[in-house]
């Protein structure tokens, strides 16, 4: 009887994880398909001149290693001077952010220092308080680290206020640090493709994006309307997205409007950082789930449900795989069904390196042999990374029911 317990929940998960693998060549295929379709020089046409006030609001926490280069780079963005405003909003700094703000002489910035007493209390806590200071009718939101290209904000603008029908345009972020050491590598080449076969091939086939936490512009009207950011939310964009989604609202994923960042160059870091990714995506699933009816169209609400609820999925049939392969060496465990299943891995380890490598084209350089070779590693390392951090978040979330706190990422400078 164990013997067919083991053998059931061993096909089961094979029979996953190529579930999982066709809907991503799906994505895949679909992302291929948007970043064809998408064009520069038809969303920089000329003859747009009526640009409208932009409030750009960057949350700061002991920033200095990076604000004064990041303020440098959005006053050189290729947007009309008198049409834009910074705001940002110094989170109880203990370092010099507010010294190096407060030395920029440039009417355009706006400084909001939040006493210590009052700060850390997150992301969404900060980005209200900004909302409350805005004179523009469209917000934008950069982290601190945040380096966008001069001509990445008029790009979202221009979409936004072309496209009646959207709420939101959300760009594409790089890793500026991508070369630092093994661990930013392959940030740098999970960051890419997540965007192409998730933002892009989401966006294709079902019209659908989430908001990151960076790089993308909105109505503020449409922030107000639905209550402003979730100050319980520790992934405040993909909890906003869903507010967005339910009210009838759309976001469109524009892969031309590029910022670079500073990704997490230690173990350490990278897991608080991801952990707390997860555990915010667990809070949205609970929001889905509870408010799923509420959608005004149910189509997308099943997307959203799917979407979170195939990632738990997934990495418990990773986990079973694991779980037996290691038995199997160990001579605790034997499959007794006969069947290629040695062959069914390799084919389904090459279809996962084949999906990366076919989004990595889609950008200059990063398809190098270098590159391929990072991506065959990565499903050995860096992927199994991901399961300790989708185990700790569940815990912490379903078992232990701790209080989720908010964590900053530690910059490197």
């Amino acid at each position: 009887m164990t013997d067919i317990i083991f053998e059931s929940i061993y096909l089961l998960s094979v029979a996953i994880i190529w579930l999982m693998l066709v809907y991503q060549v799906i994505l895949t295929f679909g992302g291929y398909l948007y970043s064809r379709r998408k064009n520069k020089a038809s969303i920089m046409a000329p003859g747009f001149k009526d640009w409208p006030l932009v409030s750009v609001i960057i949350p700061a926490r002991n920033e200095e290693k990076v604000i004064a280069e990041t303020v440098s780079c959005l006053f050189r963005l290729d947007y009309p001077a008198d049409k834009i405003e910074v705001i940002i909003i110094n989170d109880g700094s203990t370092d010099r952010t507010r010294e190096i703000l407060e030395s920029i002489n440039d009417s355009r910035l706006k400084v909001i220092n939040i006493p210590l007493a009052e700060s850390g209390q997150g992301k969404s806590r900060v980005l209200n308080i900004a909302l409350e200071r805005t004179s523009g009718e469209i917000i934008a939101v950069y982290d601190a680290d945040n380096r966008p290209e001069t001509a990445s904000l008029k790009i979202l603008v221009r979409e936004l206020v072309t496209k009646k029908d959207i709420v939101a345009a959300i760009g594409k972020f790089r890793t500026i640090n991508k070369d630092k050491n093994l661990l930013t590598r392959f940030i740098n080449i999970e960051s890419l493709t997540f965007q192409w076969i998730i933002q892009a091939g989401r966006s294709f086939f079902f019209n659908i994006a989430i908001l990151p936490g960076t790089n993308f512009v909105i109505w503020k009207k449409s922030v107000q309307a639905v209550g402003g950011w979730d100050e319980k939310a520790l992934t405040e964009d993909a909890e906003l997205s869903l507010r967005l989604y339910r009210a009838g609202g759309k976001i469109c994923f524009v892969p031309e409007a590029i910022t670079r960042e500073q990704e997490p160059e230690k173990v350490k870091v990278w897991l608080r950082q991801r952990e707390r990714w997860v555990r915010g995506n667990n809070y949205v699933l609970t929001r889905v789930l509870a408010e799923f009816k509420a959608f005004k169209n149910k189509a997308i609400g099943t997307e959203f449900l799917l979407f979170f609820v195939m990632y738990y999925v997934f990495f418990l049939a990773m986990i079973s795989s694991d779980i037996f392969f290691i038995l199997g060496l160990l001579n605790l465990v034997h499959i007794r069904i006969q069947g290629p299943f040695l062959e069914v891995w390799i084919a389904a380890y090459m279809l996962f390196v084949s999906e990366i490598v076919l989004m990595l084209s889609r950008e200059s350089n990063e398809d190098s042999v270098t590159n391929i070779f990072y991506v065959i590693l990565m499903y050995f390392t860096y992927c199994q990374l991901w399961l300790v951090v989708v185990i700790s978040a569940f815990i912490k979330d379903f078992i232990k029911k701790e209080k989720a706190l908010w964590y900053k990422t530690e910059r490197s400078g």
